[in-house]
C-alpha cells in the first residue's frame, strides 16, 4: 500500500543502490538505507535485519526490490551506525516501540497505530521477531508481513540447547572480562567464521566466501557488549511462534530446508497457526536465505505481494491462545493433533473430490455422450 514518504535530516550517497538517511527518534539517531528513493508511487517496505548484523545482510534481497518498490533497511538501535536506546534494553518490546516510532516518522504520520494506512513489514531471523511482535501489538500499521528465516521453536527448547547453551555463555564471558578483552573475544574473526560455517549450508564456495566476507565486515559494528548481551538474551528467549496467531494479516514465510534454528516440520506447524499465510520453503539453504538465495527470496516476496491474499484458514479460530509469556515445547506441539485434524479433513474431501470426478468420467451422463 503507497504512503508518503518523510523529509529527512541528512541524505548522503552510500553506495550506487540507496541514500544512507538519519531520523532522531527518542533520544538516539537512526541511520536508515533507502533504495530507489524517487518519486515514483510505489509500495512501501521495511525490512529489519538479524542479530549482530545492520542493514548491509538485506542489501541483496532489497536490490532485487527496488524497481517496483520503495525499500527502506535500518540500523536497528545500538547495531551498525545507529545509536542505542539511551534509557532501556535492548529487549523485543523495545525494539517493536522502535519500529512504531521509526515507521511513523518514516511516513510523516502517514502510517500509525490509529490510521488507516499499512505498510509491508519484513524481517530476518532476529528481525521476524521483532517484524511479527510489531505486527500483532500494532496490526493497523502493517498491510502484509514476509518472516525470513523466521524463528519458530525456542533455542532453549531445540535439538540444538546445547549448542545455544554454549553461545550463551560465550556472549556471557564477553560481557564480564575486562572491557578490551571482552570486546576483542566477542568480536573474534575466528568466532565469527565458525558462526558463518554452521550458518551457511550452499556448497557454493563463492556463497560461502560472501557470506564470511560480510560477517567480517558488518557482525562486530555493535555498539557495546551490553547493547550485544541484551540483543543476544532476547533473540533467545522470544519467538515468532508465541503470537503466530494472533498475525491477522496475510503473511509469507521463506524458510531454509536445513536451517538449523527452526526446523521445517517446527516452521510448517507454526505457519498452519497463522491465519492466512504461504509458505515458501527453499532447499540446500540454511539460515541465511539473505545471502544463498536472495533472488529467488526476492521473488517469493513480488509474488506474494502482487497477487490476492492466501485463503485464510477456516480451523484458525477453534485453536487455544497460546501462552505469550513464555516460550515452551509444549506451544509448538499442542495445537499439532488440532491442526492435522483439519489438514486430513482436507485431504479426505480433496480424495472425495478427486473420486467423484473420476466417477463422472467413467460414467457419462446421457447428456455428455456424443
Amino acid at each position: 500500500m503507497d504512503a508518503p514518504l518523510a523529509h529527512d535530516l541528512e541524505v548522503t550517497v552510500d553506495n550506487p543502490y540507496a541514500e544512507r538517511r538519519s531520523v532522531q527518534l527518542d533520544g538516539y539517531k537512526v541511520r536508515y538505507w533507502f533504495y530507489d528513493a524517487d518519486k515514483t508511487r510505489k509500495p512501501l517496505i521495511v525490512m529489519f535485519h538479524g542479530f549482530r548484523g545492520d542493514h548491509h545482510g538485506l542489501q541483496l534481497i532489497a536490490t532485487e526490490l527496488r524497481e517496483k518498490y520503495h525499500v527502506v533497511v535500518p540500523d536497528l538501535p545500538g547495531f551498525g551506525r545507529s545509536e542505542p536506546f539511551p534509557d532501556r534494553e535492548h529487549s523485543i518490546p523495545s525494539y517493536v516501540e522502535f519500529a512504531q516510532q521509526f515507521i511513523t516518522a518514516l511516513t510523516d504520520g502517514a502510517v500509525s497505530p490509529d490510521g488507516e494506512n499499512g505498510i509491508i513489514v519484513a524481517g530476518h531471523s532476529f528481525g521476524s521477531i521483532i517484524a511479527s511482535h510489531f505486527a500483532v501489538d500494532f496490526p493497523a500499521m502493517v498491510h502484509r508481513l514476509v518472516l525470513i528465516n523466521p524463528i519458530s521453536e525456542p533455542a532453549l527448547a531445540g535439538e540444538h540447547k546445547k549448542l545455544t547453551r554454549l553461545t550463551e555463555l560465550y556472549y556471557g564471558v564477553g560481557k564480564s572480562l575486562p572491557r578490551a578483552l571482552g570486546t576483542k573475544i566477542l568480536s573474534s574473526r575466528a568466532v565469527v567464521k565458525l558462526m558463518t560455517d554452521v550458518m551457511v549450508k550452499s556448497q557454493d564456495p563463492e556463497v560461502k566466501k560472501y557470506a564470511l566476507r560480510q560477517h567480517e565486515s558488518y557482525f562486530s559494528t555493535f555498539a557495546n557488549r551490553d547493547v550485544l548481551h541484551q540483543a543476544y538474551q532476547a533473540s533467545i528467549s522470544r519467538t515468532v511462534a508465541e503470537v503466530a496467531m494472533q498475525l491477522s494479516m496475510p503473511t509469507l514465510l521463506i524458510v531454509g530446508a536445513q536451517d538449523d534454528l527452526g526446523s521445517v516440520a517446527s516452521q510448517q506447524t507454526m505457519a498452519s497457526w497463522i491465519r492466512s499465510h504461504r509458505l515458501e520453503i527453499i532447499p540446500d539453504t540454511g539460515h541465511l536465505i539473505h545471502y544463498e538465495a536472495p533472488v529467488l527470496a526476492a521473488q517469493y516476496i513480488d509474488d506474494f505481494l502482487s497477487a490476492p491474499a492466501p485463503e485464510p484458514m477456516a480451523a484458525h479460530d477453534e485453536l487455544p491462545l497460546a501462552d505469550t509469556t513464555e516460550s515452551t515445547p509444549d506451544q509448538l506441539t499442542g495445537m499439532t493433533p488440532i491442526i492435522r485434524q483439519h489438514q486430513l479433513a482436507r485431504e479426505h474431501a480433496a480424495q472425495q473430490s478427486r473420486h467423484e470426478r473420476r466417477e463422472r468420467d467413467d460414467h457419462p451422463t446421457g447428456e455428455d455422450r456424443p
